[in-house]
């Protein structure tokens, strides 16, 4: 999750404190670039399908202690990709820090999409676990909007669940049991608490010039959303 650099959000207005119509012009900029992010992800997804050498080496990462080197890799660019989107006023470097963020959400997806439609011998799975990611992510953006309501207090929660859920990945890894079902089910509630999370930011806590910070906290949340509907719509049969 997203830390604030509480001296450059200072030097500027907060979201919460502009007029009604910069609010609409900030909020209308930040989820233009997260659906910006999705078709670009999209396309990178796209390409990378099309290698054979990408695909074959990336589904030969998902067993074992290769899987928990890849999540760590994962893990790493995507923090930094995040830390330097919020340290840097430079419109170019959040740019960059956005779309290496949106490649590695493209690598770490790629073994999943590609079994997904395997399975299918279609888009369909993909489509409806996207339709419902959307649906979600819409409704609990609207009840930030709606209730004004500060989630920041999620902050702990969430911090603490994620730590959890990395322990129960090493521990299925590394011991080669299946986490199943139920996991998918609390890694989705997780999601969607970072979602109200995220989108309270969105509201009360950036300043009026980090739109792209706030869209790449808000893509990670759907994204994150993403994966585990779709691992949901993956095991039912």
């Amino acid at each position: 999750m997203n830390e604030f650099n509480e001296n450059q959000v200072q030097t500027r207005a907060l979201v919460s404190h502009l007029t009604n119509e910069e609010q609409v012009a900030f909020y209308k900029r930040t989820y233009s670039h997260v659906a910006g992010g999705v078709l670009v992800f999209i396309i990178f997804e796209y390409l990378l399908l099309q290698s054979d050498v990408i695909v074959n080496f990336m589904l030969s990462m998902i067993d074992g202690w290769r899987w928990l080197i890849m999540l760590g890799g994962f893990m790493f660019i995507t923090n930094y990709a995040e830390s330097m989107a919020l340290k840097t006023p430079d419109k170019n470097k959040q740019y960059l820090a956005y779309g290496l963020y949106i490649l590695a959400e493209a690598f770490i997806f790629l073994p999943l999409i590609y079994i997904a439609i395997a399975y299918t011998e279609n888009f369909d799975l993909l489509n409806q676990a996207a339709i419902v990611t959307l649906a979600l992510f819409t409704g609990l953006s609207a009840i930030v909007f709606v209730t004004k309501k500060d989630f920041s207090f999620l902050k702990a929660g969430l911090t603490v669940g994620f730590f959890i859920a990395l322990g129960l990945i090493l521990a299925g890894t590394l011991f080669g049991f299946n986490l199943g079902l139920w996991f998918s089910v609390g890694m989705c509630i997780l999601a969607a608490g970072s979602i109200l999370y995220q989108t309270s930011n969105l509201i009360h806590k950036y300043s009026s010039e980090q739109y792209i910070p706030a869209a790449l906290g808000l893509f990670a949340a759907l994204m994150l959303l993403f994966w585990y509907v779709l691992r949901i719509f993956m095991s039912r049969d």
